[in-house]
C-alpha cells in the first residue's frame, strides 16, 4: 500500500458502562481487537468490552485528527446524534 492509498479513520466505541470513546487508527479491525484485548487507551481497559458504533474514513491523517479533536469537543447528546442512537 502506496501513502496515497493509506487511508485514516475515527471512530466512537460504545464501552460496557454506555460511555463512548473516540480514538484515531490506521486499521480498525485491529484497534478495535486491541481496545478489546485490554491493550488499548486506558480509558477503555477498565470498561471492556467496546462495540464499534461509529466510524469515518479521511484520506489524510491530519484531516483525520482535525476530526478526532471536533467529535471529542461534542457533548455525549451531540455524539449520539452522529451515531444515531
Amino acid at each position: 500500500m502506496t501513502t496515497e492509498d493509506k487511508r485514516y479513520y475515527v471512530y466512537i466505541v460504545e464501552c460496557s458502562d454506555f460511555s463512548l470513546y473516540t480514538g484515531y487508527t490506521t486499521d480498525i479491525d485491529a484497534r478495535i481487537t486491541t481496545h478489546n484485548d485490554g491493550l488499548g487507551a486506558k480509558y477503555t481497559r477498565g470498561r471492556l468490552p467496546v462495540t464499534l458504533r461509529y466510524i469515518e474514513v479521511f484520506d489524510s491523517k491530519s484531516g483525520a485528527l482535525k476530526r478526532e479533536y471536533a467529535i471529542k469537543q461534542l457533548t455525549k447528546q451531540q455524539k449520539l446524534s452522529l451515531i444515531g442512537g
